[in-house]
C-alpha cells in the first residue's frame, strides 16, 4: 500500500484501533490527514483533512485515536494545546488551551472510560482529563523531575498508568479513584453519579487512594517510550535514548489485589 507524498514532514501515523483497520490518521506539521486503505487499490485514498489555524508555525507533536465512539474521535497535541477531532467531518470538537505549562509530548485514552484522556509534557506533569468538561484536569501527577515523554494506560486494568521521563525513570501509578473499577468492579459514570442507587457498603466505603506503585530506575538515560504488552496485562516495556530496552512486571502483590 502506497501513500501519496505528504504535504509536509510526517510527525506520526496512528492506526484505527478497532474495526477492519482500513483507516489511518497521519500528522504532517500543521495538517491532520485521514487515509482510507482500500483493498481494491494499491494506493491509500485521502478521505479527509484539517489544518491548525493560528499565529506562528503550528505543528502537531502527538496524536491518539480514541477506541470509543465507534472510532470517530482523535486527540492531537500541538505546543501546549490538546484538541479533539471528529473524523467524520474532520472538525474540532474540543480544545484544551494551555493544557500543560510547556510542550505536550504524549496522549492516551482510557480504554474503559470513553471520555477520559491522559496527557504528559515538558512541565514534568501528567494530567487526566474528562473531555466533556476541559476547564480543569480531573487529576494531576507531579512525580517526575524532568520532561515526561510517554504515558500509557493498561489495556485491561485502567487504574494502572505508566509514565517515562527524561529523569531516566519509569513510574507505575495506581489511579484507582478515576478508573472504571474504583470499588473493585466495573462501573460507569452514570452509576457513580446516582448516589441513591449505590449499595450501603459502597456509600460508607473510604474514598480510593491514588498512589505511586513503583519507580523503576534501570535506565541511565532519558526514557522516551513506555508501553504495555498486548498479550500479558501485567508486563510492560520501556525504551531509553541509549538504546536500552527494559521489560518489567507489575508487582505480584498488586496483581493479586486487583484480581481478588
Amino acid at each position: 500500500m502506497d501513500f501519496p507524498p505528504p504535504v509536509a514532514a510526517e510527525r506520526s501515523v496512528v492506526w484505527e484501533p478497532t474495526g477492519d483497520g482500513r483507516r489511518v490518521i497521519s500528522l504532517a506539521d500543521s495538517h491532520i490527514l485521514l487515509w482510507d486503505l482500500q483493498e481494491s487499490s494499491s494506493q491509500a485514498v485521502l478521505a479527509g483533512s484539517a489544518s491548525l489555524e493560528g499565529k506562528g508555525q503550528l505543528k502537531f507533536t502527538a496524536g491518539r485515536w480514541s477506541p470509543h465512539h465507534t472510532c470517530t474521535q482523535v486527540a492531537t497535541a500541538n505546543d501546549t494545546t490538546i484538541r479533539g477531532w471528529d473524523t467524520r467531518s474532520m472538525s474540532q470538537i474540543y480544545c484544551i488551551e494551555n493544557a500543560h505549562g510547556q510542550l505536550v509530548r504524549d496522549l492516551d485514552f482510557n480504554p474503559n472510560k470513553q471520555y477520559y484522556l491522559a496527557s504528559c509534557g515538558d512541565d514534568c506533569k501528567v494530567k487526566f482529563w474528562d473531555t466533556r468538561n476541559v476547564t480543569e484536569p480531573v487529576k494531576t501527577l507531579e512525580e517526575h523531575s524532568h520532561w515526561v515523554w510517554s504515558v500509557r494506560y493498561n489495556h485491561s486494568h485502567d487504574q494502572l498508568v505508566l509514565t517515562g521521563s527524561s529523569d531516566s525513570r519509569v513510574i507505575l501509578s495506581n489511579m484507582v479513584s478515576i478508573s472504571s473499577e474504583p470499588f473493585g468492579h466495573l462501573v460507569d459514570d452514570d452509576d457513580l453519579s446516582d448516589q441513591e442507587e449505590r449499595r450501603p457498603e459502597e456509600k460508607s466505603q473510604e474514598p480510593p487512594q491514588d498512589s505511586v506503585i513503583a519507580t523503576y530506575e534501570e535506565h541511565e538515560d532519558s526514557v522516551y517510550a513506555v508501553d504495555w504488552s498486548s498479550a500479558d496485562p501485567w508486563l510492560f516495556a520501556s525504551l531509553s535514548y541509549d538504546g536500552r530496552l527494559v521489560i518489567n512486571r507489575v508487582p505480584r502483590a498488586l496483581k493479586y489485589h486487583i484480581l481478588l
